[in-house]
């Protein structure tokens, strides 16, 4: 593994994973067990001085890479004003500054307004907060393989069980779960509007459900694309029965699709627009945009949070903005998308190749299944590929809900001579890989 010792740490990672056993809690799980010193754009390096190719960017918060030049401006700008003010209390500018971008650039029909939150679960519980009070109720309809967070009503969202609800018992409701159509689940747009019609007329009445949640493109879920008549058709029911179509783009956002947000591949504007990840450039944000006659549903003060919107995060969005634009992020999203379309059919052909399954996503939210010799999910071969990968310095994401998909989240600034060697570190691992058997 490479290393760079000029900056090295006085913690190793042997220390502070002994460290991490006496004092962080069991169910704060880490994927990879070295601990990070610092990163630039798509280079990390670990205490121990080895350096890294990060494609997973914090889960696709990074998508203008780690310490963006620009961002960090701004950062610095803003703490020599002030790091913090309770939005609710006391207003500031670089809250407006979000908002009015925000405006301007969601598909959102109509005039739109904001909220911002810290977190993409937060902003959820706030978009379903609006959607009970703008329609009076309580039903929502979500989809199997989401991810929409961990607390408590994101996670009756969520549709996987383990590990997120193992042991926590009822969760808020009434939520129904409801096939996802994509290429992935073989579930056609047929399938899913019989489904939402069953649901209908067996559990639910529709002037029960107040909302239906939707990942344009589940990232979690293992970069699933959802199909486009699928959102128009929900839009359409939503219309007809007076429900609110909540579209999360917490990962899809932002222009890791190619456009800025994943729901204009189908050319649908939703009701409200859940929003994280990437807006902050690395700084905890995020936020909901929504219709204006939806997000005024709330009395004033049943909105907001201490930390919501704070000013340096704010500050670093408006910078993460002013680079999608000024870099023009979401032409090179697509070439990013291309090479790595490229890269992966190449994979197939070499020695080990047979590892490699279907190319999943859109844009630059790409993925690959690993899989046995017989074409079944292989997370036994994923989890060698991430080990014998980190070893050789590039960091992984799986996904999935075989846990067999690798998501690839590099920032959409990476240097496409850094994407070559990512995957010229993959090629020379799949001999090794093949050779694991489930």
């Amino acid at each position: 593994m490479p290393r760079d010792d000029a900056n090295k740490s006085a913690d190793d990672n042997a220390v502070l994973r002994d460290r991490q056993t006496g004092s962080v809690a069991e169910g704060v799980r880490n994927l990879h067990p070295v601990y990070l010193d610092r990163a630039l754009n798509a280079e990390a390096w670990d205490v121990d001085g080895n350096r890294f190719i990060d494609f997973i960017g914090g889960i696709g918060v990074l998508t203008v890479g780690h310490r963006n030049p620009l961002v960090m401006e701004r950062v610095a700008k803003q703490c020599e004003r002030f790091t913090h003010s309770c939005f609710n209390a006391l207003p500031h500018e670089p809250y407006v500054a979000v908002t009015d971008w925000l405006a301007t650039n969601c598909p959102i029909e109509g005039p739109a307004k904001s909220m911002l939150t810290n977190s993409g679960a937060e902003a959820m519980e706030n978009a379903l907060k609006l959607a009970r009070a703008f329609t009076g109720r309580t039903g929502v309809i979500a989809f199997d393989g989401a991810f929409h967070g961990r607390t408590l009503a994101t996670l009756a969202l969520t549709g996987k069980t383990k590990p997120y609800k193992t042991g926590l018992g009822p969760l808020p409701g009434p939520v129904w779960h409801l096939p996802y159509p994509c290429p992935e689940t073989g579930v056609s747009v047929g399938d899913a509007m019989a489904a939402i019609d069953k649901l209908f007329a067996v559990s639910a009445d529709p002037a029960s459900v107040g909302a239906i949640v939707i990942e344009p493109v589940q990232g979690e879920g293992g970069f699933r694309a959802c199909d486009a008549a699928f959102l128009v058709e929900l839009r359409r029911l939503c219309d007809e029965n007076g429900m609110v179509l909540i579209a999360d783009e917490i990962q899809s956002g932002f222009g890791r699709t190619g456009k800025m947000f994943a729901i204009e591949h189908a050319g649908v504007a939703p009701d409200i627009l859940v929003m994280g990840k990437g807006i902050g450039g690395g700084f905890p944000l995020a936020a909901i945009t929504g219709a204006k006659d939806v997000m005024d549903a709330l009395a004033p003060g049943g909105l907001g949070g201490t930390y919501s919107g704070n000013p340096v995060a704010c500050a670093a969005a408006t910078g993460v903005f002013d680079v999608l634009e000024d870099e023009n992020i979401l032409s090179r999203a697509k070439q990013l998308g291309e090479k790595y379309a490229t890269h992966i059919a190449w994979l197939r052909d070499l020695p080990g190749g047979q590892v490699i399954g279907n190319m999943r996503g859109i844009g630059a939210m790409r993925a690959f299944e690993m899989i046995a010799d017989d074409g079944k999910p292989s997370p036994k071969r994923l989890q060698s590929l991430l080990q014998l990968a980190r070893a050789s310095g590039l960091l992984l994401m799986p996904s999935g809900e075989h846990a067999n998909v690798v998501r690839l989240l590099a920032p959409l600034t990476i240097p496409f001579d850094q994407v070559d060697e990512a995957f010229a570190i993959i090629a020379k691992l799949l001999p090794k890989v093949a050779q694991v058997t489930e």
